[in-house]
């Protein structure tokens, strides 16, 4: 039953099987590429026309990511210090800064006429030592936070210290000396 509607259906269509005139792919192969010509001519004008204005919103699209880029850096803490490694990091970094400024106020607390040239050449010291860790703050950027920039900038902190308290060890050997040699004295 089912063939004999199938067989219905196929003999009531009128298949055309008649052959296209001579000449037929030509002409139609001939039309194709004069659309294609259409098209072309049609983009090419939107092209030349849009293509400077795209190159304009580009631009602008690339400075606003260059700028967004520079500004969040900035905003997020890639300052290349400790404290934007890691919340351990910023917590060492802030005992050390805290231990360092309360050993310069003891040395300025303990200066003298006779400290002073001590005292002065160890800011000279510490100048050089904060000149290294901004280097190093540098390097921590460019390295992508190496392991060897962060713990060059820990010893950075140590050596401030150790400068600090030798500085410190010095003028209370000073101040003993002044004493003693007080002392010393008979009258």
């Amino acid at each position: 039953m089912k063939t004999d509607k199938l067989t219905k259906l196929f003999e009531d269509l009128d298949f055309d099987l008649a052959e296209p005139s001579a000449g037929h792919r030509d002409r139609f192969q001939e039309k194709l590429e004069q659309s294609a010509k259409k098209e072309n001519s049609s983009q090419s004008k939107i092209r030349s026309l849009l293509g400077p204005f795209l190159g304009i919103a580009a631009s602008i699209a690339l400075a606003i990511f260059l700028f967004g880029n520079i500004h969040m850096n900035n905003a997020t803490g890639k300052k290349g210090d400790l404290a934007s490694v890691s919340t351990e990091m910023k917590e060492t970094q802030d005992f050390y800064t805290s231990v360092i400024q309360k050993e310069l106020k003891n040395i300025e607390a303990e200066k003298t006429p006779e400290t002073e040239a001590m005292i002065n050449d160890a800011f000279s010291q510490m100048k050089k030592l904060e000149t290294e860790y901004s280097k190093l703050k540098k390097d921590l950027i460019n390295s992508g936070q190496d392991k060897r920039v962060i713990y060059a900038m820990i010893n950075n902190f140590q050596q401030r210290i150790d400068l600090l308290n030798n500085v410190l060890t010095q003028i209370e050997n000073i101040k003993s000396l002044k004493t003693k040699s007080h002392e010393s004295t008979i009258i």
